[in-house]
């Protein structure tokens, strides 16, 4: 067996700056997913963990420390004196680090579905640690990646919304990421960030422009019509307009 993959990379070459991303059906006929890197490849499961593991048994480490939870709460009827130590924050981080990997490629390959499935799975984990971790300073390891969790989100529920022409919807989804990253960053005590985030950036550069690119309703093309009837002082126009306006009453 040859364990030499140069003949891979050689075909699939590395794009610095883009995120380079392929699904196919493995041997065991499984969908995967690969990334291509600098240094080589990373190949992952399509569902379930990505890397195909069951810790301890269990489907991931947070339905480990999720049983964990459930068993503690019997004993102890409730979840008092429940904690995360460091070796259990480590673990869910770098699990998380793993479906973060998977959230960006499904986003890449326009599966938003899916990518939607991992983001609410790590931000589930990311409320999990927050809840749990003995100290804050064990929280804010796994807190401080949440805005670029948001962010994939926050695109990956825009472009669903896109692929309908749903204009409106996307523009809502991309008002709530904001919403949503403003009030971590304050909620955090770092309101000095918000004007640093890249991520806030993103989404109101992208804010912007879907608002640009949605087709205007009846009404708001009635208005239009309106204003500029009223500025060449075309008053029949302007009636008509008006009673156009009346007639759509507050459907559209």
């Amino acid at each position: 067996m040859s364990f030499d993959i140069s003949h891979l990379l050689e075909q699939w070459a590395y794009a610095p700056g883009q995120v380079v991303v392929r699904r196919f059906v493995g041997k065991d006929g499984r969908d995967k997913i690969q990334l291509r890197v600098d240094l080589g490849l990373l190949q992952m499961n399509f569902s379930g963990r990505p890397d195909g593991k069951r810790p301890f048994g269990h489907p991931s480490f947070l339905e480990f420390y999720e049983t964990k939870l459930k068993q503690h709460r019997l004993e102890h009827e409730g979840d008092e004196e429940f904690e995360l130590k460091a070796e259990d924050c480590a673990r869910l981080q770098m699990e998380s680090l793993q479906f973060h990997h998977r959230y960006i490629c499904l986003l890449q390959l326009e599966d938003y579905a899916a990518a939607i499935r991992d983001t609410a799975r790590n931000l589930k984990v990311f409320e999990f640690v927050e809840r749990y971790a003995a100290t804050e300073e064990l929280a804010w390891a796994l807190q401080q990646f949440r805005p670029q969790l948001l962010l994939i989100d926050t695109r990956a529920r825009g472009h669903q919304c896109l692929l309908r022409e749903d204009f409106d919807g996307a523009i809502r989804h991309i008002e709530h990421g904001l919403e949503q990253l403003q009030e971590f960053y304050r909620s955090h005590g770092r309101v000095d960030l918000l004007d640093q985030s890249h991520e806030i950036r993103s989404l109101e550069s992208w804010l912007a422009e879907v608002r640009q690119k949605r087709p205007l309703s009846r009404r708001e093309k009635l208005q239009l019509d309106l204003d500029e009837a009223l500025k060449r002082e075309d008053y029949e126009r302007a009636a008509q307009v008006r009673d156009e306006l009346r007639a759509l009453g507050s459907s559209d």
